[in-house]
C-alpha cells in the first residue's frame, strides 16, 4: 500500500475516532454491503435473446460509443473489468432478454437452464445474481400494455413469464447462496387522458396475484414490484403508480422499489425511504440520477444520493434495503459509467457511515438544532477521501481517478477492436 494513503488514513481516523466512530468497524461494515451492478449498462439495453430487436415500450438510450458487449462473454468480460475497480463483493442484475442461450425460445419459455453460463460465472467469481422479467422490446408489448392488457392472451402471455422469471430468480438464489431480488417493472399506461383509469389497475393486480400464487421462500427469491410517474408513451397515464405498489406491497408482503428517476423532477425517495419501510418488510432501491424528465443519468455524488446514504445508515435501515443500480448512458465508455455510479454509491454510503449519529440524533432529541446543524456541515468537509482511499488499497482496487488509466487501456486493447 502507498505509504501516503496509510499515513492519510492514520490521521483521518484519529479525527474520527474523537466522536467515537472507529473507522475500522466502518469499513468492515461497509465491505458487507452489496451492490447489484446492472448489466444492462453494458450493451445499451439490447440483450442477447432478441438480436434484431430495436428498443420499445419507453425504453431509450441515447449516444452510440464504441466498444458495447454484443455476445454474453463480451457483457461478462465488461462486468468483471469494472468490478475490478470497484471495492467489494457484490450482485449482478440480469434482464430476462440476457439469457445466453443459442435455442430460439420467447420470454414466456425461458427456464433456469437458459442462464446456467451465468450461474457457473457469478459462481466464479464469487457474486450474486438479482432478475427482471423483460416487459418491454417485445411484439406483444408494442401497443403499451402487457400485464394490464385488455387482451386475455396477451396478458396471459405475461403473466406467464414473470411465473417462469420467478422460477430463474429462485434457481439463482438457489444455486448462489443468496437471495435473488426478482423485481416487476412494466410500461403500461396511456399517452393522452384515460377515460377509465380503474379497469387497468384491476387487471393488473390480478395479474400479479397470479404470478405470485405460488410460494418461493424468500430465502432464494424476493419479489419487488416498481412504480414510474411516466414514461415515453405512458406521459399522461402509468398503471402501476407508487400509490397501486405501495398499496399492493403492504398487502401481499413484497417489497417496494423505489427508483431515483421515477418520481416527479421536485420529488425525492430519500424522503420516502422510512415511511416505506414502516410497513414492508424489505425494500429495493434503483440509484439513478434523474434529470428533468429522463431517469437513468449515470450516478454522481450528488445531494441525492447523499440524502438516501444518510437516510439508510441513520435508520438502520441497510439490512432491509436491496441496493441496485440502474441508468444506461450510451454516450461514455460503458464500464467507466459502471465505475464512476458503483463507486459513487459506495463512496456515498461511507460518508453516511462517519458522520456522528448519535451524537447528531441526542442534539435533535433535546431540540439543540443548532449544533445539529453546525455538525453535520463540519462533516461534511471532514476527511473522509482518505478513509475511503484506504478502503480501495485494502481491496486492491485502484485508488482515486487511476481507475481510468485502466478504462482506457482496456477501450484501447479490447473494447475498440470488437
Amino acid at each position: 500500500m502507498d505509504q501516503a494513503v496509510q499515513n492519510s488514513y492514520v490521521e483521518a481516523k484519529k479525527l474520527y475516532a474523537k466522536y467515537g466512530i472507529n473507522t475500522d468497524e466502518v469499513l468492515e461494515k461497509l465491505g458487507r454491503i452489496k451492490v447489484s451492478l446492472h448489466c444492462w449498462q453494458g450493451d445499451d439495453v439490447k440483450g442477447f435473446l432478441f438480436k434484431d430487436k430495436q428498443l420499445s415500450g419507453g425504453i431509450a438510450v441515447t449516444g452510440s460509443y464504441p466498444g458495447r458487449a454484443e455476445t454474453p462473454e463480451q457483457l461478462r468480460q465488461d462486468i468483471e473489468q469494472a468490478l475490478s475497480m470497484i471495492p467489494g463483493k457484490h450482485k449482478v442484475n440480469l434482464h430476462a432478454i440476457y439469457a445466453d442461450t443459442e435455442e430460439p425460445v420467447d420470454l414466456d419459455q425461458l427456464e433456469p437452464r437458459h442462464f446456467s453460463k451465468w450461474v457457473d460465472w457469478a459462481k466464479q467469481q464469487g457474486l450474486g445474481l438479482d432478475f427482471n422479467p423483460t416487459m418491454f422490446s417485445h411484439p406483444k408489448a408494442e401497443e403499451g400494455f402487457t400485464l394490464s392488457h385488455s387482451n386475455e392472451e396477451i396478458r396471459q402471455f405475461w403473466i406467464n413469464h414473470c411465473r417462469a422469471s420467478r422460477k430463474i430468480g429462485e434457481y439463482f438464489g438457489k444455486e448462489l447462496g443468496q437471495p435473488c431480488v426478482t423485481n416487476y417493472w412494466l410500461p403500461d399506461g396511456y399517452k393522452d387522458t384515460p377515460v377509465d383509469r380503474l379497469s387497468p389497475r384491476v387487471r393488473l393486480k390480478e395479474s400479479l396475484d397470479e404470478i405470485f400464487r405460488d410460494e418461493i421462500s424468500e430465502a432464494h427469491n424476493i419479489d419487488a414490484v416498481e412504480s414510474k410517474l411516466f414514461g415515453i408513451g405512458s406521459e399522461s397515464y402509468v398503471v402501476g403508480s407508487h400509490e397501486f405498489y405501495l398499496g399492493y406491497a403492504v398487502s401481499r408482503g413484497k417489497a417496494v422499489c423505489l427508483d431515483a428517476g421515477h418520481f416527479h423532477p421536485t420529488e425525492v425517495i430519500s424522503n420516502k425511504i422510512s415511511s416505506v419501510l414502516m410497513f414492508t418488510e424489505r425494500l429495493l432501491l434503483h440509484v439513478s440520477r434523474p434529470v428533468r424528465w429522463d431517469s437513468d443519468h449515470v450516478v454522481t455524488m450528488d445531494d441525492e444520493l447523499l440524502e438516501i446514504a444518510r437516510e439508510l445508515v441513520r435508520g438502520d435501515m441497510l439490512e432491509r434495503t436491496h441496493i441496485g443500480l440502474d441508468f444506461f448512458d450510451g454516450s461514455i465508455n460503458h464500464i467507466a459509467a459502471w465505475v464512476i455510479g458503483t463507486r459513487n454509491t459506495i463512496k456515498a454510503l461511507l460518508r453516511a457511515m462517519l458522520e456522528p449519529v448519535d451524537l447528531l440524533r441526542k442534539a435533535e432529541d433535546q431540540r439543540d438544532f443548532t449544533s445539529r446543524l453546525a455538525l453535520v456541515e463540519e462533516f461534511k468537509s471532514y476527511p473522509f477521501g482518505a478513509v475511503w482511499d484506504y478502503y480501495c488499497a485494502v481491496h486492491g482496487v485502484p485508488v482515486r481517478e487511476a481507475w481510468l488509466d485502466e478504462v482506457k487501456k482496456y477501450e484501447r486493447n479490447v473494447l475498440l477492436q470488437r
